[in-house]
Formats: structure tokens, sequence, C-alpha cells
């Protein structure tokens, strides 16, 4: 966790405005573009660093990232978080889930209104803007028109889905937050929807890798289950799909394998067990906790030392150093860690 840690503070991973790019390329030597998603998902990531070593970097590190998503990515004219800034051509329903729920994130921690308030705006723009017909939500929207794009079967990520869940996460954020009840009804719309179009989306591809990619979206549904994990058809959805998912997961590996699936499942099955949904299978948390580990580049001393790779074939590692995968491995093993002695923080609130 650490040299995770470290990595996130000196690759440049993070720009200097607070944004933080989707991935570096090892062959290219290089970031890739910022993502707002990926500055929400690295806001909840320094919040937890903060919170499990008290370093003060960490925090500074969230505050940029929070400002740079209040300051510079908001669209203001559209009033809604478009997925890059050049150009702002379109906004995901799931990372604006994100962004809100990393805004939060470091409400909690600094009290500082602003990106509280900036979260409400935002998932109140997501029930506004991407709400369908038919119970689901539109997955991406064109702007500056916020015209729904075609559903693309061959791709989960522009289709809707059980996987929403995650994101739709943000609104309970919220109404946690906020006490302001509105914020109920559409986590409990998305709720409902997920629970009936969870059974056929694993394998749900005919192509072995692409199941692999559609683990790491189910995984997102489980843990979307979260705030209600105690209730009956959600712990049921949870003892059934952590099986599957390591299933699947061990059955496709040989051939291609990511590590924010296995960071996913470790930290479904120990946040399982602290709800009492699911009782901890120690032996398969200790594999995946020892395949997870193996995707941590070694060193510390050049630009990818410390993070972790995105995911890697039988010929190798793919060439991304990924801030999403490292955040969730760094999590996964530091929550393992702790939970084998016994001091496990394992706090809804506190999942990246």
């Amino acid at each position: 966790m650490s040299r995770a840690g470290e990595w996130f503070l000196r690759s440049g991973i993070q720009q200097s405005n607070g944004g933080v790019a989707r991935y570096y390329r090892t062959d290219l030597e290089r970031n890739h573009a910022v993502s707002t998603e990926i500055t929400g998902y690295a806001a909840s990531a320094f919040v937890y660093l903060h919170t499990a070593t008290k370093d003060a970097r960490y925090l500074d590190r969230a505050v940029s990232a929070a400002r740079f998503l209040t300051r510079t990515a908001w669209d203001a004219a559209s009033a809604t978080m478009p997925f890059e800034l050049d150009p702002p051509g379109f906004a995901y329903f799931f990372d604006c889930g994100i962004v809100v729920r990393g805004l939060v994130s470091v409400w909690r921690v600094t009290a500082d209104a602003e990106y509280l308030d900036a979260a409400a705006a935002l998932g109140k723009a997501m029930v506004r803007d991407f709400a369908a017909a038919d119970g689901s939500f539109h997955s991406v929207l064109s702007l500056p028109e916020k015209r729904p794009l075609e559903p693309d079967a061959g791709r989960w990520s522009r289709s809707s889905g059980c996987y929403q869940l995650k994101a739709a996460m943000a609104w309970w954020d919220l109404l946690e937050a906020t006490a302001d009840s509105q914020f109920r009804a559409p986590y409990e719309r998305a709720l409902e929807y997920a629970l009936g179009a969870c059974s056929g989306f694993l394998p749900g591809h005919p192509e072995r890798p692409k199941v692999m990619d559609r683990l790491h979206a189910f995984l997102y549904f489980l843990e979307g289950l979260l705030p209600r994990a105690q209730e009956p058809p959600c712990a049921a959805a949870i003892r059934d799909g952590i099986p599957r998912a390591a299933h699947y997961l061990r059955e496709i590996a040989p051939e291609f394998e990511r590590s924010d699936v296995y960071a996913q499942l470790l930290r479904m099955r120990l946040y399982a067990d602290r709800a009492g949904a699911l009782p901890l299978d120690n032996a398969a948390a200790q594999f995946e906790a020892e395949k997870l580990a193996e995707f941590q580049v070694a060193g510390s001393g050049q630009p990818t030392g410390g993070g972790f790779y995105f995911g890697r074939t039988a010929e190798g590692w793919l060439p991304y150093v990924n801030p999403v995968s490292s955040a969730f491995a760094l999590q996964a093993l530091g929550l393992w860690d702790e939970c084998r002695t016994g001091k496990a923080r394992i706090f809804r609130h506190l999942l990246i």
C-alpha cells in the first residue's frame, strides 16, 4: 500500500491542476488524457490513504483532485460532468456517479461545503438527465444537447446494466451526507433494475477475454449492493455472485487476467463477511491476494514503480499502469493485511 501510495504522489499520473490521467503507457512512456471518472476514483483513493496512514500529503492531493472536478471539469452551462475535457463531447452515467462519490469522500474529511454542494448538484443532474422510461438509466449522453446514445450490445460500458449500481451508490452517499430524502428513490430504482438484470450478465459474451472484462463490471454490481447488503435479496445476490465471479476468474486467468478483478473480488469477500452476507473463504482470499500482489511493478525509482499493471495475457504484461487498478489493489491488499490482524477498517463509505 505504501509503495502504491508513493506512486500516486510522484509518478505524474496526477497533473499539477489536480486532474488524473486514465493510465500510463509503458510502451509509449507517457500518460493518457485526464479523465473526470479517474480523478473521482483518485480523490477517493487519496482519502482512503490519508485515513489509513494519516499522511497529510494524501489529503492535499485529495483536495487538489476535488478542486479540479469542481472548478475546472464541471460544465456549468450544461450542468453535468463530461467524460473528458478536450473536447467535452460525452457524459457517462457511471463516471458521474464515481465523481459524486469522490467529492463526498473529500467532503467527509474536510467539511468543505464546496465539494458536497457540487456532488449534490451532479447527483440531481444524474436523476434528471439519465433516467430512461423502462426504469434503467442511459449509459452515455452526447454533449451539449444531452441526447442518449444508442446502446452498443458489444460494449457493456455503452449499455445500461446491473453494473451501474456502483455509480447509483452515489445517491445513497448523498442521502447519508445531506439527509435529503430525494436521493433515496433513485438508488432504490437502480437497485430494483439491477437485481432484475443481473442474472444474464455473466458470461454475457462468447469471447473469454471479454468475459473477464464483464467480471470487472459484474463486481461493480456486487459493490453497489453494499448499502442494502443485509437485506435478503441483496445478500442472496452477493452469496451467488462472489463464487460465480471467482469461478470465471480462475477459468479465464491463464489466457487473460485483470488486477482490478482480483482486487474487487477480494474486497467483496471482506465486505460481504463484515455485512454477514457470506462468511469469508480465507483460502480463496489468500489466493486472490497473492495473485494480485504479482501485478505491482517492482521498485520505486521509475515512473511506474509501485503502481499496478492493468492486466496480463499468456504473452506477458499489457502496457498500462492504471490508477484505478492501483487504487483498488492497494485498498484490497491493505484491508486483507488488516483483516489478518483483526483491525480492518471495512467501512462502506471508504470503498474506492
